[in-house]
């Protein structure tokens, strides 16, 4: 599924305002978010930490469904975010861990995530668990413009949080979804309904979305915050 393809339909105007510039995208593979995006993927080097570009040389860092790869979600996006030049923004999708995951992890769906993401909880019951908000706000120089949980055609009906059948959850979803796949069955809302409790769906194969999307503006370095200005003290 080429995510960026998919996610950008829905973009809202500033985000779409954010992409208007020079972009990185990393991890945009075949589906780069805007025409003459600059590319890093495997073919380029490793993105945990991206090394041969120049240090504030673009005007947006985009990020779809990579973070989430990454060994160190936390020193991967601090690098990341050295690219934004002064006045320019990083745009990061990931997947919620609640509406992806469903409670386990490992993730069923996606055996490469090393690392799950939410907005906003006391506790998480990921032992890999980041809150992005918290992530981004600690950037040097940063200011969340917008942050959004977008689960867009996601029906919650379908979920099953957790896995509480010893891994049979796991085997019975496969032989599903290799039976939709051999055409033994058809793919049927109503049976996906009526199975939702046992056999756990990746909705985001089809046209859902199950994501957090935060844009943070990287403050040019004499900018001062409103906090700090002379009316405020």
């Amino acid at each position: 599924m080429n995510e960026s393809s998919k996610s950008k339909r829905r973009f809202t105007q500033p985000q779409r305002a954010a992409l208007a510039g020079t972009v990185l995208d990393i991890g945009a593979g075949a589906d780069p978010v805007a025409p003459g995006a600059v590319v890093f993927d495997l073919g380029q080097g490793d993105a945990n930490r991206i090394s041969g570009l120049e240090p504030a040389s673009f005007d947006c860092v985009y990020s779809s469904h990579c973070l989430e790869h990454m060994i160190d979600p936390v020193a991967s996006l601090a690098n990341w975010w050295t690219f934004v030049r002064p006045g320019g923004a990083l745009f990061l999708i990931v997947p919620d861990e609640d509406l992806y995951e469903q409670g386990v992890f490992p993730s069923r769906f996606n055996s490469d995530h090393k690392a799950t993401f939410t907005i906003a909880k006391k506790e998480s019951w990921s032992t890999r668990s980041f809150n992005v908000f918290e992530m981004c706000q600690a950037l040097p120089g940063a200011r969340v413009e917008s942050l959004y949980l977008n689960d867009i055609a996601y029906d919650r009906g379908r979920t099953f949080h957790g896995d509480r059948t010893g891994g049979l959850l796991r085997r019975w979803r496969r032989l599903y979804d290799k039976a939709v796949r051999k055409k033994w069955i058809s793919r049927r809302d109503d049976f996906e309904r009526q199975t939702a409790s046992v056999v756990t769906l990746d909705q985001t194969a089809g046209p859902a979305l199950a994501q957090i999307e935060i844009l943070v503006r990287k403050e040019a370095a004499n900018a001062m915050r409103s906090d700090q200005s002379p009316m405020a003290r």
